[in-house]
C-alpha cells in the first residue's frame, strides 16, 4: 500500500498508538515498538553521575582537608616520645622516634659517649623539641589537606624529591666517627680541636652560593 499523493515512499509500519501508516523515514522505534513522531516516547535521560565519595576516591586523588586535626594538640602530644607521630597516623615514625631518643639517653647515661655526655645531653633536648615541632607541622598539613607520607617530616630525606643528600651523608660520617672512637682508633677529642674548620667550610659554602652563576641578586634599596 502506498500514499502516492502525499508520500511516494512505501509504508513499512504502523504507529502502535494511533495506527498511522509510517515509512522508513517517519518510523520511530522505542523499546522495540514502532511509533509515529507525535506519539514516540521521550528518550530517557542518561543516568546521573554518582556523587563522588571521599571513601571511594580513586587512587592518587588529592587528600581531603581534615579540620579535626589540631596542630596545637599535636605539639603537646609530640613532647611525649612517639605520641605526636601516632596522633598523625604515622605509627612507624613514632616507633623510630622512641628508638632514637632511647638510644641517645642510653649513650649519655652509660658512659659510652667518651666524655661527650654534654653533647649528647644537648642532642636529647634538641630531638625532644624536634618531635613536637614535627608533629605540629604534620598536623598542619593534614588540616590543610596536603599529602603526607609515613616518614614525612620537616627535613626532606627522600632523594626522589630533589635536593642534596646532606642529612644521610652527615649521619654516616657521625656514625663512622663514633665507631672509631669506641674502637680506640682515635678519639673524638682530637677532632674537636679542629672545630673552627666547620665555620670556615660553612662560610665558604655560603659565599659560593652567593657568587655562583645564576644566583639571585640581592634586592636594591629604592632611593627616596
Amino acid at each position: 500500500m502506498t500514499t502516492a499523493s502525499d508520500n511516494p515512499k512505501p509504508v513499512t509500519a504502523y504507529c502502535r498508538a494511533c495506527g498511522k501508516p509510517l515509512t522508513e523515514d517517519t518510523a520511530h522505534v522505542a523499546e522495540g515498538t514502532i511509533y509515529c513522531e507525535e506519539h514516540a516516547p521521550a528518550a530517557a535521560p542518561p543516568p546521573a553521575a554518582e556523587q563522588a565519595s571521599p571513601y571511594s576516591a580513586p587512587a592518587g586523588a588529592a587528600p581531603l582537608a581534615n579540620p579535626a586535626a589540631s596542630p596545637g594538640l599535636a605539639f603537646v602530644l609530640g613532647l611525649l616520645p612517639g605520641v605526636g607521630a601516632i596522633y598523625n597516623g604515622q605509627y612507624a615514625k613514632g616507633v623510630v622516634h622512641v628508638l632514637i631518643l632511647g638510644l641517645l639517653i642510653s649513650i649519655s647515661s652509660s658512659g659510652a659517649a667518651g666524655g661527650l655526655e654534654p653533647l649528647f645531653g644537648m642532642l636529647i633536648a634538641v630531638f625532644w623539641f624536634y618531635m613536637a615541632f614535627e608533629a605540629y607541622h604534620t598536623a598542619r598539613k593534614r588540616q590543610l589537606g596536603e599529602p603526607i607520607e609515613e616518614f614525612s617530616s620537616l627535613i626532606n630525606v627522600d632523594p626522589r624529591r630533589g635536593g642534596s643528600p646532606v642529612l644521610p651523608a652527615g649521619l654516616i660520617v657521625l656514625g663512622v666517627i663514633f665507631l672509631l672512637n669506641n674502637l680506640g682508633v682515635f678519639y673524638i677529642g682530637q677532632i674537636l680541636r679542629w672545630w673552627p674548620v666547620l665555620l670556615i667550610v660553612a662560610g665558604a659554602w655560603m659565599l659560593y652560593l652567593r657568587m655562583r652563576p645564576g644566583a639571585p641578586a640581592p634586592p636594591r634599596e629604592e632611593e627616596p
